[in-house]
């Protein structure tokens, strides 16, 4: 990690085992850059852990990852569908300013990860009307 991210070790820490949970929870989250930066290499970083599939792999994730219901995701369904990928499991997109304070933001996904229709659905009704 090369980033401080302006807060204590401890607190960045928990900051990104927080936001690598939650990506490999919901296979999307939208944070600044460079925290988009510092949190790709570690989700990519766990999915290889749960690719190895064993009983040390699975406690080295759960005493990284924040819940267990995400290990046995990460273990079940995650990993299984990288199995024939050598890296590169996560993107990075820049979307623009934040509107309060300018800063860069971005959305960090797992290369499978698909939009549900209902959000495909709205995203063509938006660039219509426009």
């Amino acid at each position: 990690m090369a980033r401080k991210l302006g807060r204590p070790t401890a607190h960045r820490r928990a900051d990104l085992r927080g936001m690598v949970t939650s990506l490999l929870e919901h296979g999307r989250i939208q944070t600044t850059f460079a925290r988009a930066k510092e949190v790709a290499p570690l989700c990519e970083r766990m999915i290889t852990v749960g690719k190895q599939n064993t009983l040390a792999s699975r406690r080295r994730a759960l005493s990284f990852i924040t819940k267990e219901d995400v290990v046995t995701k990460l273990f079940s369904e995650i990993a299984p569908s990288f199995a024939d990928r050598n890296g590169g499991y996560t993107r990075v997109l820049r979307i623009g300013p934040r509107r309060g304070d300018n800063a860069e933001m971005a959305i960090v996904e797992l290369v499978s990860y698909e939009l549900p229709k209902a959000e495909t659905t709205n995203r063509r009704r938006a660039a219509a009307a426009e």
